[in-house]
């Protein structure tokens, strides 16, 4: 076994590169894969909002806890976890609105194997907070009593997002979300695009890593959310605002679309190389079962991904509304999310009073609740874009 001091060297290369502005968080988890028994414990919780990092950390965390000493052991197993193909590494991600009781059942049975090859066997669980009470409760026995090298990580928006029975047997590790400039610093130098545009990026997004690098490195994500704006600036009548719901749901299964087409491509990709397949080459009969769970996979995932596109327009709206208030309150334009639009903001905040803002940022966030309690999109969306219609009357 290692050394904790080697381990410890192995952990830091640039294992930690994908996150910025976590430095206690990143100093928390270094610690415990050092080896330091006081900073060790094997159940973990990482909380953080959309684009903080959370699996990000979950993942560099889970690989120095399974790498060897030396930097080619780090690499290796870096490559492995990146591919999911670790064999003391079990991760449990839904493509569906909740994790059933099922999926748990199954990872909780996997944790009670010894590791094969590593000090530890990693347990990962993303998106921790669609576990519904009785599947919770199934986790909850497994983290009660884990065997002795079984480390859990749990991943979750917020604590309050877990039973209490559960937080009370988990270190909870918070990840803030990082600054601007921060996140703009990330990916000018992970991404190659000029500084300036990865601001501009960084901001739009709120300062969500992952949408940042969509902003900064894909032209058509950039034109869609232009066009989000744009859609809603224009809305003066009702039969606009039926029209504009009808074209933001276009808009979301546009993005929802072209995201689960990379991902599906990587995937399929991944998945031909693990079974020894060249690109282009043909499946063996005995080997096209597998690929089929990927494809059956790959076709749940299209509802949860057409809901993250409606939020990500929502969240977008937010911003935009906010920003009109900003400058009727007089605020100034320091903190503008969408300052590259500012004359279209200025007109927006002339042609309606800050109360019939403030009203449209309240139907936004009923939006929001509509559609995550099942209410048609379509529906949710014409209600919210009624009271985005700008104008006095």
């Amino acid at each position: 076994m290692p050394s904790p001091e080697s381990v410890s060297a192995a952990a830091s290369g640039g294992l930690w590169d994908e996150l910025t502005g976590q430095d206690d968080a990143i100093a928390a988890v270094k610690a415990a894969a050092s080896g330091d028994p006081s900073a060790m414990t094997h159940s973990w919780l990482i909380t953080g909002p959309p684009g903080s990092g959370r699996s990000n950390l979950a993942f560099a965390f889970a690989t120095a806890l399974l790498a060897g000493g030396s930097a080619a052991s780090l690499e290796a197993t870096r490559a492995q976890v990146d591919a999911r193909t670790h064999p003391d590494l079990a991760v449990l991600t839904t493509e569906r609105v909740v994790i059933t009781i099922d999926e748990v059942r199954r990872l909780v049975q996997s944790s009670q194997f010894s590791p094969a090859v590593s000090r530890y066997r990693v347990m990962i669980i993303e998106d921790a907070d669609r576990m519904a009470e009785r599947t919770s409760n199934v986790l909850l026995k497994a983290l009660e009593e884990p065997p002795p090298r079984t480390v859990w990580i749990l991943c979750a928006p917020s604590d309050a997002d877990l039973l209490p029975t559960i937080r009370s047997r988990v270190r909870t590790v918070r990840l803030r979300v990082p600054d601007v400039d921060q996140v703009a610093a990330l990916i000018a130098r992970r991404d190659g695009v000029p500084l300036e545009t990865a601001t501009i990026a960084a901001r739009e997004a709120q300062s969500h890593i992952g949408m940042a690098h969509r902003l900064a490195t894909n032209d058509e994500a950039r034109a869609r959310r232009a066009e989000t704006l744009e859609v809603a600036l224009g809305i003066r009548t009702t039969a606009q605002a039926v029209a504009a719901a009808a074209r933001l749901l276009e808009i979301a299964g546009d993005d929802a679309k072209a995201i689960t087409q990379e991902r599906e491509a990587q995937e399929r990709e991944s998945a031909l190389r693990s079974l020894g397949v060249e690109p282009g080459g043909t499946v063996p009969a005995a080997l096209r079962g597998q690929l089929k769970v990927l494809e059956e996979d790959q076709k749940r995932r299209a509802t949860r991904s057409l809901r993250d596109g409606i939020d990500r327009i929502l969240v977008d709206l937010l911003s935009l509304y906010r920003d009109v208030l900003l400058l009727q309150l007089g605020v100034g334009d320091s903190g503008l999310v969408n300052a590259t639009i500012r004359p279209r903001l200025d007109e927006a905040a002339l042609l309606a009073t800050p109360q019939r803002t403030l009203e449209t940022l309240d139907a936004i966030g009923t939006a929001r609740e509509r559609i995550e309690g099942n209410v048609a999109p379509a529906l949710a969306l014409e209600a919210m874009l009624m009271r985005a219609r700008r104008g006095r009357a």
